[in-house]
């Protein structure tokens, strides 16, 4: 993603995501969220994009809007990240939805656990996954993101196993990450059962501390994110890194 590009869709007033580029249409929710709670207004620049990373700006007209710009398509990222976490009691899911959606993170993963506070049956199920939809949704537009995270579940660990060796799970005092990780699962509060650690060897730690659901959800989400852009790099136990960083 170019720096200037997120800096022209910083600086409108807004962003909607529409179904044609072409001719964008603005849904009933967004006009009202646009016009009658946002109150923007004539010529105010706005964002369209189509949640697959083509986007061009476009301007208040009347009830609607109009194009000024071209179209802009920008390449997904080349190592997609994923955060999988156990849904807990409260908005606290809808929360760590939202800030996961804010990092970046490509797919938001529902997992069924053991020792789930939540257990969903599958018409709550679809609900609650129609629910963080549109939280990811409304994120998307807030933070100017132009491509809208996939929601999927509800997944047990098992089944999240088949991807492989880039899938680690967070416990309480792991390791560093190696560099590999492109999906961090998170447990309930209750913890991993031992039948749930059988199904991934790779263990990642994410703080010194005893941290929530929600919140380890979301430090996967910053982990992962720095990983990739490299703004982190994984800690080497080789002796030589010791000693370089002695000095």
């Amino acid at each position: 993603m170019s720096p200037d590009h997120l800096t022209t869709r910083a600086a409108a007033a807004a962003q909607a995501f529409v179904v044609d580029l072409a001719r964008p249409s603005l849904s009933d929710e967004d006009r009202r969220h646009l016009l009658s709670v946002r109150r923007l207004r004539d010529g105010e620049q706005v964002v369209l994009a189509d949640g697959r990373g083509s986007w061009r700006m476009g301007r208040i007209a009347g009830d609607g809007v109009e194009v000024v710009g071209e179209v802009v398509v920008e390449e997904p990222p080349s190592r997609p990240v994923a955060v999988a976490f156990a849904p807990v009691k409260g908005d606290r899911s809808d929360w760590a939805v939202a800030k996961l959606t804010e990092l970046g993170v490509d797919r938001i993963i529902a997992l069924a656990t053991e020792r789930a506070s939540v257990r969903w049956k599958p018409e709550a199920a679809e609900r609650a996954l129609e629910r963080w939809r549109r939280i990811a949704r409304e994120s998307a537009c807030q933070s100017r993101r132009v491509f809208l995270p996939a929601i999927e579940g509800p997944v047990g660990l098992s089944e999240l196993a088949v991807e492989g060796p880039t899938l680690a799970i967070g416990v309480i005092g792991g390791p560093p990450p190696s560099g590999v990780e492109e999906v961090i699962a998170i447990g309930p509060e209750g913890g991993w059962t031992e039948s749930e650690l059988v199904a991934c060897d790779r263990r990642i730690g994410l703080a010194g501390q005893v941290l929530r659901t929600e919140t380890a959800a979301v430090a996967a989400g910053v982990l992962l994110g720095a990983l990739r852009a490299g703004t982190v790099g994984p800690v080497s136990d080789g002796v030589e890194d010791e000693e370089r960083g002695r000095g």
